[in-house]
């Protein structure tokens, strides 16, 4: 019996897509659809067809697929209750403690927002696997675009609870800027130095960055340590709550 197969691929321009697939069932969704052709050219790759959409968001360029994939193969849309009139074609909603049963294998939904009101993260806890969308990213985060930098932190909190062995699919090869900015919060941090060595030898092979862990993240990325004693000395507040200093170092990152 094998576990969830798990196909990540580029597209558009620093996007990532993904398929999970259930050989048991014959079932495969698209983590999101950023781009038809892309998703196409991989469902061909691995002689797949598409039953599914699980989306994380409602923006373009996680959606934009949609259309022509479900009339081609009458796949079903699932996406975030709380975005559900904004993603195209939608057949199901879920959201916070909802779970979603994908074949043999079962997700659960958080609700996580910040980078848009009603963004979810699938977690597959069985697979030890989330798929994030644009909340979290390799030694960064989303931009808050239709939330708020509370709202976004406790997202990131939500998600420093799962286990540091999860593996983290997100939407976007942005790690070596992010690893730029990040050195600028914590030029001493060993995790951070070791990672950026990794990242320059991935990238010069043309290699992805993703997916990370929960646990490189906690370890290196300045987002999610906002809570951290060093990362609040780092920025010059250390005695503040981690959601102002998230809030610090995420206006730092879009200025920088």
């Amino acid at each position: 019996m094998l576990g969830l197969e798990i196909r990540q691929f580029p597209c558009l321009s620093d996007n990532y897509g993904v398929l999970i697939h259930d050989s048991d069932n014959n079932l495969t969704a698209s983590i999101d659809a950023p781009e038809e052709q892309a998703v196409e050219d991989a469902l061909k790759e691995n002689g797949w067809t598409l039953t599914h959409i699980l989306v994380t968001h409602h923006h373009w360029d996680h959606t934009q697929g949609i259309p022509g994939l479900k009339a081609k193969y009458g796949c079903k849309v699932i996406g975030p209750r709380g975005e559900a009139d904004k993603v195209p074609e939608i057949d199901e909603s879920v959201g916070e403690g909802d779970t979603y049963q994908f074949g043999r294998f079962k997700a659960k939904i958080f609700d996580t927002p910040g980078h848009t009101l009603g963004h979810i993260t699938w977690y597959f806890p069985d697979q030890h696997v989330a798929f994030v969308g644009d909340v979290l990213f390799a030694l960064g985060c989303g931009r808050v675009i239709e939330g708020t930098t509370d709202q976004l932190w406790h997202s990131l909190e939500k998600l420093a609870q799962l286990p540091r062995e999860t593996l983290v699919y997100c939407g976007h090869e942005y790690t070596a800027a992010n690893a730029k900015f990040a050195e600028t919060i914590e030029p001493d941090n060993i995790h951070l130095k070791a990672r950026i060595g990794e990242i320059v030898e991935k990238r010069g092979r043309g290699e992805p960055t993703l997916p990370t862990t929960i646990g490189a993240e906690l370890d290196a990325n300045p987002f999610i340590r906002a809570d951290r004693d060093e990362v609040r000395m780092a920025v010059g507040m250390p005695n503040a709550d981690p959601a102002a200093v998230f809030a610090e170092i995420r206006g730092r990152k879009d200025r920088f």
